[in-house]
């Protein structure tokens, strides 16, 4: 069902906070030289109760001050021309020079044909005033109505730090009577919808604007980076949660594999369970959804951050393939923008090898999060929590912190694979396992891990325990981290992994 912009902000806001800073609409060329479109304009002021397509201003989002931008497909199909085009650049400056949060709902059919080109061009400087807003550290929700089509869901609609659409939404690039038009066919149909895009990653989910309202005020609570009690409980002296002694000896190494690879092992989902305010995210927002990992906003006892990780509760079968690395990336650049720090959770069996994984850049992607990663302005915790197989798990590992648990493992290939290369069979698998140091107790003493949390003696057989165990590590080194400025986090960084592997190396 189609619902009016004020009827939006009604259901979005707290009752009577909306603030308008609407001012009259400016005067295009188009209404100056066109009776006939003097006269729709006119029409669609009384057909609407607005005088433009856009409404915009401020207001209180359980009780939490956001700037909205709300469309009104009631006024010319919520076309964006030159007059409302202004009233919503002059919006997001004004939120991002009071330093709100912004929350847009478009709905409409494009650019208003009846102005031409020039307002087919406006939705370059409302973009560039969208991406300034997020280069200044604020966040920018979108809450997508039906419909949402052309060049607004090809700018500012798809802008979003997060995008959720209306459920039965139809949201799409050309519009299918246009479509018809050009092309003697039909659009296919089921294409254009919020459900569609959601199941192929392209927006983070479909509600009902009750339900955005909810997730949206968790969003923004974590995006604040303000750091919460945890329900009113200190963290518990860091001596409490202290690496505890690891088994060593003949076959540790490979009784640890062995152990990591049992299916009720807990993983990122069993973590996040113990977070609070949590946001589930879907997709690399470019048309690409990865099974096999997952994206959320979340708390660790009161710490706002980015969580992504390899989710082994969608591997089954399945290997990591390039989008799953693109969503990685995403979760860093959100990360980056808002200013908060990022946990990656490492558990996989190793990237897909595959004809499509080659052909779609599994190893450039694998690059790219290295590079992004290392070079991130904000503070990084990476988690081995089970099997670490290869690019796929090398890819989230290079943060300012790096915890493991007993049993984790890092190597470049399972040892299978390596005893195959070395000895051409996988008999030998338990004696490179411990040969290459893959164990967490060696990457510990190697200086590729920090600290070890421990299983007493299986995470498998404690997972609600051992979860807590993992959430509160993470929680006590994001509190360390938060202090350190980010010059000296990249620098540290920087030479942390300049020197592994290097003896006497004192640079």
């Amino acid at each position: 069902m189609r619902i009016s912009a004020r009827e939006l902000l009604g259901q979005l806001l707290d009752a009577e906070s909306f603030v308008s800073w609407d001012r009259p609409p400016v005067t295009v060329a188009a209404a100056t030289t066109s009776q006939r479109y003097r006269d729709e304009l006119r029409a669609a002021r009384d057909a609407a109760g607005t005088d433009e397509s856009v409404l915009t201003g401020e207001g209180l989002l359980r009780g939490r001050r956001v700037a909205v931008i709300a469309c009104e497909f009631g006024f010319l199909a919520g076309s964006i021309g030159v007059a409302a085009a202004e009233r919503i650049v002059l919006a997001v400056e004004r939120a991002t020079e009071l330093g709100l949060p912004l929350v847009a709902s478009p709905t409409s059919g494009g650019t208003r044909m009846q102005e031409g080109t020039v307002a087919f061009v406006q939705m370059v400087k409302i973009a560039g005033a969208v991406a300034a807003h997020k280069a200044a550290g604020h966040p920018y929700l979108v809450y997508l109505r039906d419909p949402t089509m052309g060049g607004v869901f090809a700018s500012w609609g798809s802008l979003g730090h997060m995008t959720f659409a209306a459920p039965g939404a139809m949201v799409g690039f050309l519009g299918p009577r246009v479509y018809q038009a050009l092309y003697g066919r039909d659009f296919p149909e089921g294409v254009q919808t919020a459900e569609n895009l959601y199941r192929h990653g392209v927006i983070d989910g479909v509600l009902p604007v009750s339900v955005f309202r909810r997730i949206a005020h968790r969003a923004l609570s974590v995006c604040s980076g303000v750091v919460l009690p945890d329900q009113g409980t200190a963290l518990p002296a860091r001596g409490t949660i202290e690496s505890a002694p690891v088994p060593a000896g003949p076959g540790s190494t490979w009784r640890s594999v062995v152990i990591s690879r049992r299916p009720d092992r807990p993983g990122v989902r069993d973590l996040l369970r113990h977070a609070t305010q949590r946001v589930p995210l879907s997709g690399t927002g470019q048309g690409e959804a990865d099974r096999t990992t997952l994206l959320a906003l979340a708390r660790f006892r009161g710490q706002p951050c980015v969580v992504f990780g390899h989710d082994r509760a969608g591997q089954q079968g399945e290997h990591m393939g390039p989008a799953a690395l693109r969503e990685a990336r995403r979760g860093m650049a959100l990360a980056q923008e808002l200013r908060l720090p990022l946990v990656l959770v490492i558990d996989t069996a190793g990237a897909a090898l595959s004809k499509e994984a080659e052909e779609r850049g599994l190893a450039p992607e694998i690059a790219r999060c290295i590079s992004d990663l290392v070079t991130l302005d904000t503070p990084t915790v990476s988690i081995l929590l089970g099997q670490g197989t290869g690019g796929g798990a090398l890819a989230l590992l290079p943060a300012d912190r790096v915890l493991a648990a007993t049993h984790a493992w890092l190597a470049p290939l399972p040892p299978e694979g390596a005893s195959a290369i070395v000895h051409r069979d996988v008999d030998h698998a338990p004696e490179l396992a411990a040969a290459q140091r893959i164990g967490a107790a060696e990457l510990c003493s190697d200086g590729v891990v920090d600290r070890i949390v421990p299983e007493s003696p299986d995470a498998a057989d404690e997972p609600v325990e051992f979860a807590r165990r993992v959430v509160t590590a993470v929680a006590h080194e994001l509190a360390e981290l938060r202090s350190v400025p980010v010059g000296d986090l990249r620098q540290s960084r920087h030479l942390r992994y300049r020197r592994l592997g290097v003896p006497g190396f004192a640079r």
